[in-house]
């Protein structure tokens, strides 16, 4: 029996891996002061949390929420950043910062309510943040729409430029005296 103290500690991670979509382990093991100041930094600019948990308490936390296959990532110590707005921002952040660091070590994931391993998360950074996606499906969306309009106004457009040329044409033939309209 967990005491009343580890007890709450567990409550709320439990809370976090089922109310966030995403979260990423990580193994800090050899970063110092400076640089999990620098991560955590980083991570709270995103709208992530990062927080270190014993591994005991990670486990209830994750067999109470429904969590499963995380027990294999569950050795030494560790880390978790869970998502805020972006789903994708944990990810991109602690795999950035493990190859700039060296020593920090990307362990696993839960994405969603399931456990996904140390390629997951990788393929999870390469994904663009949601902002990205939605602009990249509104100009999908709005490709069309001006082709439609451009085809549309193609024909209203080559009237113009032959009524001009009949004007330019009889304004020529009346030896400049026929105005220009505005």
């Amino acid at each position: 029996m967990p005491t009343p103290e580890k007890a709450k500690v567990i409550e709320e991670l439990e809370a976090k891996l089922s109310s966030s979509q995403a979260a990423v382990l990580a193994d800090f093991r050899g970063l110092n002061v400076s640089q999990i100041t620098k991560l955590r930094r980083r991570l709270r600019e995103s709208v992530s949390h990062y927080e270190v948990y014993k591994n005991t308490l990670i486990r209830i936390a994750a067999e109470k929420a429904g969590v499963t296959g995380l027990e294999p990532y569950l050795e030494g110590p560790t880390a978790l950043a869970f998502a805020g707005d972006d789903l994708t921002a944990p990810a991109r952040i602690l795999t950035e910062f493990a190859k700039e660091s060296k020593v920090l070590q990307v362990k696993a994931g839960v994405l969603k309510g399931k456990a996904i391993d140390r390629a997951q998360v990788t393929q999870l950074a390469t994904l663009p943040s949601r902002e990205v996606l939605l602009a990249q499906v509104l100009g999908a969306m709005q490709s069309p729409i001006s082709g439609l309009v451009n085809v549309l106004s193609g024909p209203a457009r080559q009237l113009v430029v032959a009524l001009d040329a009949i004007r330019t044409q009889k304004q020529e033939a009346a030896g400049g005296a026929v105005p220009a309209e505005a």
